[in-house]
């Protein structure tokens, strides 16, 4: 496989030129603060999965913190995320600036990819990463064991479409992780046997322009299934999010 489509390496030493979406212990420069700490908690986000010679395709790898968490675990991983360049999927509310906040997306992506490349020499890390957009991953990026998406599909217009793109590439397992609907929700799923996805933005408030859905465990089920994973195991934990807990599940589907 042609090793051209792996992004080239950035040389990022300043700190001030990166943004960390996850807190992490960086070797020389010690603990960055991000928005979602997941320090010691990493498997029971990652549904538990044994990760030990696996190769791992991770969307949304951010700044990388489960990237190089996985790659200790003894998974040779490929991070996917999106490029700079690419247009972020902003809720497109009447009358907001709307190029002003594409314009403000490239700036946040180009230091967020900075905060990978810095943590990724300071861990002496092997992984690779793609830039592009989710809905269209290269054949070239080969073949996997597991896929991963963290917490990206309700920032996504066509989450669907996502983890159909992930899955196409993976042979053996994915793990989804989300955000728990509100008690409220789940209550009025159970009654109602629907399987719901919320529409997160408001038309009074204009907000939040870069969350979509909440999607319910239920419905995430009948996803996976469609794409072909039979069996589906699911798991609760809690996570600190901005110094707050946040309740979480991780659905692992395997294919066989």
């Amino acid at each position: 496989m042609s090793d051209t489509i792996w992004a080239p390496p950035r040389d990022v030493t300043d700190l001030e030129d990166c943004y960390f979406y996850h807190t992490m212990d960086i070797p020389g420069l010690g603990v960055v603060e991000g928005e979602w700490d997941l320090r010691g908690k990493e498997a029971a986000y990652l549904g538990n999965v044994d990760f030990n010679g696996k190769r791992v395709l991770e969307a949304g790898t951010a700044s990388g913190h489960l990237c190089f968490s996985m790659e200790k675990m003894g998974a040779e991983v490929v991070g996917y995320d999106i490029d700079e360049n690419q247009q972020w999927d902003i809720v497109p509310f009447h009358g907001i600036d709307y190029e002003e906040h594409i314009a403000l997306f490239k700036r946040h992506i180009r230091k967020l990819n900075n905060g990978w490349w810095l943590a990724h020499k300071a861990n002496n890390s092997s992984a690779n990463v793609v830039y592009g957009t989710i809905y269209r991953i290269p054949e070239t990026i080969g073949r996997f064991d597991v896929g991963t998406l963290g917490s990206i599909l309700l920032h996504l217009r066509d989450p669907f479409l996502a983890l159909q793109s992930i899955a196409a590439h993976v042979d053996q397992t994915i793990i989804v992780a989300d955000i728990l609907p509100r008690l409220r929700s789940r209550v009025l799923e159970y009654v109602t046997r629907a399987r719901h996805m919320h529409f997160i933005p408001d038309a009074k408030t204009k907000a939040p322009y870069d969350t979509w859905w909440r999607i319910s465990p239920r419905l995430m089920r009948e996803f996976l299934m469609v794409l072909g994973f039979k069996r589906i195991e699911v798991s609760y934990h809690d996570q600190c999010f901005q110094g707050k807990t946040a309740r979480l599940y991780t659905m692992v589907g395997h294919r066989y």
